[in-house]
């Protein structure tokens, strides 16, 4: 039996009116009663109609924009700051402007964005990151409010529209140019295993060694919680097993960067002794001593196109789910070197 905005107001004890004002955001209603009233939307499926309303309503011509930590410790990674910058770029060259979520909690992000969707905020929104089993996501998509996301989804993968890398693959490439360099004893250091990013890397990792006839073993393996609890400790019992890792697989360059601190800490140079290679291709990259190789993700093309196919949805709600793997590319510098001594 459909829900209706009847049943609703009844569960919620409030009238029918206050539901309505509930949906359009209204400033009207107190916070706590627009919580009440959301969670028995969500607990009862009710769905408004959002595509119909946004064909009768006047555009915004505005994107929102939500990561999936608040703005403080999201510009603290410099991949924020530059897929912004995609996604600004495509939406200044079609008259838009952003509005980027502060929540910091996810909690705090899910209620700003049934805030920007019910409230008619914006047009459409982006999701900056793909989480496992996200309540952010599964509300958009149950909305069928406009969005896009960065990042291969965790569910819905052939109904909803996104832009990523093929990290399963560059990670599979990053292990076989550790071989090409002779290692096989090869470590993977962070990367938080609720974002699909991180278990995709891992999975081609692993798919590498598979396919080289090596076993994956856990004590190569420092998950992301375990690297941020225990830093320079986690490293050094990394560095101290009976076969210590000849080169690692770091899960993004600002992992790198703590691992090099650490390595040089225990006074273990990179890359005479270990080489390490890691993903995104940060601007500082080229300057830290040594310089990192690192693999070129094209983050301002991820911003980029993740905004166009979202104006696209916008402007015509017909238009194909579709998904595109931006192109990779792997810039050696001087973190790796050949087992028989020569630095690449």
């Amino acid at each position: 039996m459909t829900v209706t905005i009847i049943d609703v107001a009844r569960e919620a004890n409030v009238s029918p009116s206050t539901v309505s004002r509930v949906i359009a955001d209204s400033p009207r209603i107190s916070e706590q009663t627009k919580r009440k009233v959301r969670e028995v939307m969500e607990r009862l499926a009710y769905h408004p109609n959002f595509q119909a309303r946004n064909l009768a309503a006047k555009s915004t011509k505005t994107i929102g924009v939500i990561m999936a930590h608040s703005t403080s410790l999201a510009f603290q990674n410099p991949f924020f700051p530059e897929v912004i910058r995609g996604i600004c770029t495509s939406a200044h060259s079609s008259q838009y402007g952003i509005y980027l979520s502060t929540g910091g909690t996810e909690e705090e992000i899910y209620q700003e964005v049934v805030s920007m969707v019910q409230g008619r905020k914006v047009d459409g929104i982006i999701l900056l990151y793909s989480r496992v089993n996200d309540r952010t996501m599964n509300y958009l998509k149950r909305s069928g409010f406009p969005f896009t996301m960065v990042g291969r989804p965790y569910q819905y993968e052939d109904e909803i529209t996104y832009i990523d890398n093929d990290n399963r693959q560059i990670a599979h490439e990053v292990v076989d140019y550790l071989f090409s360099l002779g290692h096989e004893q090869i470590a993977f250091i962070g990367g938080n295993l609720d974002y699909v990013v991180s278990s995709d890397r891992l999975e081609g990792y692993r798919q590498a060694l598979m396919e080289a006839g090596l076993s994956y073993s856990d004590a190569y393996f420092i998950h992301d919680d375990v690297f941020k609890s225990q830093g320079k400790g986690s490293v050094h019992d990394l560095m101290k097993l009976d076969a210590p890792p000849t080169a690692i697989v770091a899960h993004d360059d600002l992992v790198a960067y703590e691992i090099i601190r650490y390595l040089e800490e225990l006074s273990i140079q990179v890359p005479k002794d270990i080489s390490i290679v890691s993903f995104n291709n940060h601007a500082l990259s080229a300057y830290v001593k040594p310089p990192l190789t690192s693999v070129d993700i094209s983050i301002f093309e991820l911003g980029f196109e993740a905004a166009n196919f979202l104006l696209e949805m916008v402007s015509n709600p017909e238009v194909a789910v579709r998904s595109h793997f931006v192109s990779t590319a792997l810039i050696e510098r001087e973190s790796c070197k050949r087992m028989n001594g020569l630095v690449e």
